[in-house]
């Protein structure tokens, strides 16, 4: 172990001595853990802000049913393009024969409006159309007043749950929106809660919208779209057994055939994840290459000057084996010099890649999350690549007759 520190002090020695040419040897390196460290750092802190809005609007705990499913090319969309428009109705059908695993369905559709109250107004506000089946399920709230009642909503009263932002906008912090009225392009609503802050998503706010009853909201946009439903299982165990129940509701619905394929899709916040995990996996791949590619030429770099700096000091190791220093020593020596300056690289390259990502999360939107591991990657790499680099100068200068070395000038 203490031949191995004074290896490392040796080396830490030899790259302070030549600062400048130690630096332009591990650029490679450098370019290389600063763009992995940088990258994955954003993609992560993009991962867990995705992961966190999917689960928050889909919920862990249901379902949904959309009028297309998962299409990955043109002639996908073809097959599916004339899919029918999802209902009430088909909420209907799945309620009245779901079966013993499904405990609530919902419908719902948005659209964007204008939304005022006397001399303020809101442009492109997300409207939300709901059935009454939306207040068993977590992803609606109210901080302030009440939630719509199931009453209410199948009524069609004209009431309004307002986004903390759209409230704030409208109303400021000095006015109560209980109650108050506010018109959603040009009709009256009567405002009977506001939602508690919910935040923002890669800079977009996740509290500017409006909660209307369904009925109201045809009313407002027109009635010819399609819905999305969201289904709650009473267990969440039972997921897929509550999926199998809806997907029998809907076809006998829609009198499909035993042969005729699904003419809706269905898909979970796991199948949504998991979409945006695909895509992201490319950029990943994209990021091994280019980093692969960084580092073999930075490793080259590195076999290079160790290679001269073998020749450089050629009397010195002479001189050691001279005085009973073994091969197995002069090659420890080496490879220490040659993988702590490649791991230098790598620390240079953590500092960088960190400073850029925390500096893009401040200046944007995008979010960044830096990972221990992502760290100890980067650095373990260069290291490896150090070590791989420098086996053959190693091997070099571990082959040197002590007596031709001497001679050399």
């Amino acid at each position: 172990m203490s031949q191995l520190f004074e290896s490392a002090k040796i080396a830490l020695a030899a790259i302070w001595a030549s600062k400048l040419r130690s630096f332009m040897t591990v650029l490679g390196n450098i370019v290389a853990v600063t763009s992995i460290i940088a990258v994955v750092s954003l993609i992560q802190g993009l991962n867990a802000s995705v992961k966190q809005a999917i689960l928050t609007e889909a919920g862990s705990d249901s379902f949904s049913i959309q009028r297309y499913p998962i299409t990955r090319s043109d002639d996908d969309f073809d097959r599916v393009r004339y899919n029918p428009l999802i209902t009430v109705q088909d909420m209907k059908a799945i309620q009245r024969y779901g079966g013993d695993n499904i405990a609530a369905v919902m419908a719902d559709t948005q659209a964007n409006g204008r939304i005022t109250y006397r001399d303020k107004s809101i442009d492109n506000t997300g409207v939300t159309g709901v059935t009454s089946g939306y207040i068993n399920f977590s992803g609606y709230n109210a901080e302030r007043g009440r939630l719509m009642s199931p009453a209410e909503v199948d009524s069609a009263r004209p009431v309004v749950v307002l986004g903390w932002q759209t409230a704030d906008r409208l109303f400021g912090s000095n006015v109560d929106p209980i109650d108050k009225i506010v018109q959603i392009e040009g009709t009256h609503f009567r405002v009977v809660g506001v939602s508690e802050k919910k935040g923002t998503v890669l800079g977009q706010s996740q509290d500017s919208f409006a909660l209307v009853p369904l009925g109201q909201f045809a009313m407002l946009f027109g009635s010819r779209r399609s819905l999305e439903l969201t289904v709650k299982p009473r267990d969440v165990a039972q997921m897929v057994a509550a999926q199998d129940e809806a997907t029998v509701a809907l076809r006998g619905a829609r009198r499909l055939k035993p042969k005729q394929p699904d003419n809706f899709g269905m898909f979970t916040s796991d199948t949504i994840i998991g979409i945006y995990q695909s895509a992201t996996n490319g950029i990943f791949a994209v990021l091994i290459g280019v980093v692969g590619l960084s580092l073999v030429v930075g490793g080259i770099v590195i076999m290079n000057i160790m290679l001269m700096v073998v020749t450089e000091r050629t009397r010195e190791i002479g001189l050691r084996k001279a005085l009973g220093a073994r091969r197995s020593d002069i090659m420890s020596q080496m490879l220490t010099e040659s993988v702590v300056l490649s791991m230098f690289g790598g620390v240079v390259g953590t500092i960088l890649g960190t400073t850029i990502a925390l500096i893009i999360s401040k200046a944007t939107p995008i979010p960044a999350a830096v990972e221990a591991w992502s760290i100890a990657l980067g650095i373990g790499i260069t290291a490896i690549v150090g070590l791989f680099f420098g086996l053959y100068p190693a091997s070099q200068a571990a082959r040197l007759d002590p007596i031709e070395a001497l001679r050399r000038e």
